[in-house]
């Protein structure tokens, strides 16, 4: 938790774009795509590359680079020029391209939502998130020479927490379009081609909006100093986060993510300048307000926090986890149906969110209704997006089976 009771909220708020599996999303210190509106910034705004201040960091580990986001590797244009020839006689070059990826089974794609992914790296590994599997895509997409648009769809965003960040995620997908316009040869064929990863049911009626390149980039930026925040490598996730902000000065969520690596570095003042600058264009972000308190805070400034935090309550009265969490305390007090109807309120706002999945779980176990904590159990799995809580899920629900059994 923060320093007091002040702040209901556990730790600072990052954003990361699309790390999800099914219809989830993210909010971070790190990782996601939940997109500020389109607040436009107030004409006396200092830029955004004023917020940089390289001195205060040692150089990263690796090179950041951001041509290698889609660049194709060796056996990536192997497969590329593969597909073309046995595709040679198919008129549209996009359906070839999507049978080479999912149809035949060419790749057999996995979902992981643990480090976000450049378009080589999700091919050599096969996995990825969403956003690493749509940088994969348009990556082939160009160099078959398919007009390639991007958009951010705008489902419910999904919370994930760990190391004292708070996390939320958006989902992204990709657009192809014919190479050839519409004539008497391809009268059959739909003028654009949405490719997504996750099940259509999932995005019916959701709206979108259109990403310029130059976000996309921003937003694979963002989600790696995210990640390396996590891992508590500030310098790293410092050069993302500037990469992120060089890419594209007005994606506020990577400005937010900058701000929360300077507070975890100890910079407070350049994470206060950097959150007030969030917040001139949009005064009700949620991340930022969050971040805001947890560094007035952290400066002393007890009576600005809370005041920060009152605003932050009206615009966000409950939370991420607010209810998991009462549920988890009334569990550990022994008020099982209390502690039932907590978690199910939390499910209702994060259905797709695995942690709330799994304490639902725990509670039917305790009170010996074994079928729905293994169903519980299951959605946990389906729901956490990576290899490795899918394994511990996946034990549990072999030993919660064994009890069952007995």
């Amino acid at each position: 938790m923060l320093e007091s009771n002040l702040v209901r909220r556990s730790g600072v708020a990052v954003r990361r774009a699309c790390p999800r599996t099914v219809s989830r999303l993210l909010m971070v210190a790190a990782a996601g795509l939940a997109l500020a509106g389109c607040a436009t910034a107030p004409s006396t705004l200092a830029p955004a590359a004023s917020l940089l201040d390289d001195g205060l960091f040692r150089p990263p580990a690796e090179v950041i680079d951001a041509q290698a986001v889609f660049a194709l590797s060796e056996p990536m244009q192997r497969f590329a020029e593969a597909t073309r020839t046995s595709h040679r006689g198919q008129f549209d070059q996009r359906r070839a391209l999507l049978d080479a990826l999912t149809v035949r089974g060419q790749l057999r794609l996995d979902y992981d939502d643990g480090r976000t992914r450049n378009a080589s790296e999700a091919f050599d590994k096969r996995a990825g998130n969403c956003l690493s599997l749509v940088l994969m895509t348009a990556a082939f997409a160009k160099h078959l020479e398919l007009p390639v648009r991007f958009q951010s769809v705008l489902v419910r965003p999904l919370y994930s927490r760990g190391n004292d960040l708070t996390m939320v995620s958006g989902h992204v997908n990709v657009v192809l379009s014919p190479r050839y316009r519409a004539s008497f040869r391809d009268q059959g064929i739909d003028d654009e081609m949405t490719v997504d990863f996750v099940p259509p049911t999932d995005l019916r009626g959701v709206s979108v909006r259109t990403l310029p390149e130059r976000t996309v980039l921003a937003m694979y930026m963002n989600n790696r100093a995210a990640e390396t925040l996590t891992a508590g490598e500030h310098h790293n996730a410092y050069a993302f986060a500037r990469e992120a902000l060089r890419q594209d000065p007005d994606y506020l969520p990577g400005i937010n993510t900058l701000a929360v690596v300077y507070l975890r570095a100890g910079h407070l003042a350049a994470a206060e300048k950097t959150l007030r600058h969030v917040l001139a264009q949009a005064p009700e972000d949620e991340a930022a307000l969050t971040n805001l308190v947890a560094t007035l805070h952290k400066s002393g400034r007890y009576a600005e926090a809370e005041r920060v935090a009152g605003e932050l309550a009206r615009v966000q009265p409950y939370p991420p986890f607010h209810f998991l969490d009462l549920g988890r305390q009334a569990l550990s007090e022994g008020r099982v149906d209390e502690a039932r109807t907590l978690i199910a309120r939390e499910l209702r706002r994060q259905p797709y969110q695995h942690e709330a999945h799994f304490w639902a779980a725990v509670v039917d176990a305790a009170t010996g209704d074994v079928p729905r904590a293994e169903q519980h159990l299951r959605r946990a799995m389906e729901h956490s997006g990576n290899p490795q809580l899918q394994s511990r899920y996946s034990a549990k629900l072999a030993a919660l089976r064994g009890i069952g059994a007995n």
